[in-house]
């Protein structure tokens, strides 16, 4: 098997992860989606049927086409989702029914705007690939990445300073044969545990990380994200970063427009927005333009609406924006 998809989700980011499936199939990717959940499974996955041949108690497959199928595996943990990206992987490695060459995360308020071969082609230069976040760059000595060294450092773990950029936690790429990466973005957000109040915890949504862990200089004020950024530091091989508009979070050409924020596409009326001095984004049109597709987490009519709504929004915006 040559690549494998991972995404988690609960409650209403069942619609992110629709868009994200009918983007990686309108983009060419043939192949398994494991989307690991919590609480019930949305209406549009009711064809999913049991599936007794993989090995996660509970587990159900939607065949989306003959060539991609959606796998969701229902999850028991205590953690915050954001925080059991590394675990999940892992488990996927050892679930798998054949064991995949490459492991693509992605989350579900991302879709894809170009090939699939390109993600190929880019794993295929590298051991692991990441995208730039919209609070890129820390230097070398900027008063977090000095903040992981100490803390790290009072574990016996060094981290080695290699590049400046700060990495989104949106998405992560990584070879199976670098399976230690993996392990070692684990096991340091088990050690960053106590820092923030526990992996329940996230800056995200949910419950908070406790109040001094979250200031902007502390360690983990974006959890897993600090944590995927000094595990580029602490482990030994070759990371390859696309810049911010790979994610649509600055000039130039997007590849996974990324929703960031806590108000989703499927939140927001377009043009209310757009009125209060913010328009539609890259990722927020992109999102709705991929709810079209073989998976219909909104109906036709929903889906009409917005694109009209995003277009007039647009219009707006040329006239009214906020700096």
């Amino acid at each position: 098997m040559a690549s494998v998809i991972c995404t988690l989700f609960e409650g209403d980011y069942h619609y992110g992860l629709a868009a994200l499936a009918n983007s990686l199939n309108c983009q060419g990717y043939k192949g398994p989606i494991y989307a690991g959940y919590r609480g019930a499974l949305p209406p549009w996955a009711n064809e999913a049927v049991e599936n007794t041949k993989f090995k996660w108690k509970g587990s159900k497959t939607l065949l989306i086409t003959k060539q991609l199928q959606l796998h969701f595996l229902p999850l028991e943990t205590e953690y915050h989702l954001t925080n059991y990206k590394p675990n999940f992987l892992l488990n996927i490695l050892e679930v798998s029914p054949e064991t995949p060459q490459k492991l693509f995360y992605f989350d579900p308020d991302i879709v894809l705007v170009s090939h699939w071969s390109f993600f190929e082609e880019w794993l295929d230069s590298c051991d692991v690939g990441l995208f730039e976040d919209v609070n890129s760059p820390l230097s070398k000595y900027h008063p977090r990445r000095i903040a992981w060294r100490k803390y790290y450092g009072s574990f016996q773990i060094p981290l080695i300073f290699k590049d400046p950029t700060y990495a989104n936690g949106g998405f992560v790429g990584v070879t199976s044969t670098k399976r230690d990466f993996l392990v070692t973005w684990q096991n340091l957000q088990e050690l960053m545990a106590p820092a923030i109040g526990g992996l329940n915890r996230s800056s995200v949504s949910g419950d908070p990380i406790q109040k001094e862990a979250n200031t902007p200089y502390a360690p983990f004020m974006k959890s897993d994200q600090d944590a995927l950024n000094a595990t580029v530091e602490a482990w030994d091989g070759v990371v390859s970063f696309i810049g911010k508009e790979g994610m649509a979070l600055g000039p130039g050409e997007a590849i996974i427009p990324h929703a960031l924020g806590k108000r989703k596409p499927w939140h927001i009326n377009p043009v209310f927005h757009a009125l209060a001095g913010y328009p539609p984004t890259i990722a927020h049109k992109a999102y709705w333009e991929y709810s079209k597709g073989f998976i219909s987490a909104h109906s036709r009519s929903t889906i009409a609406y917005y694109i009209f709504n995003q277009r007039l929004a647009s219009f707006i915006g040329r006239f009214y924006c906020r700096n």
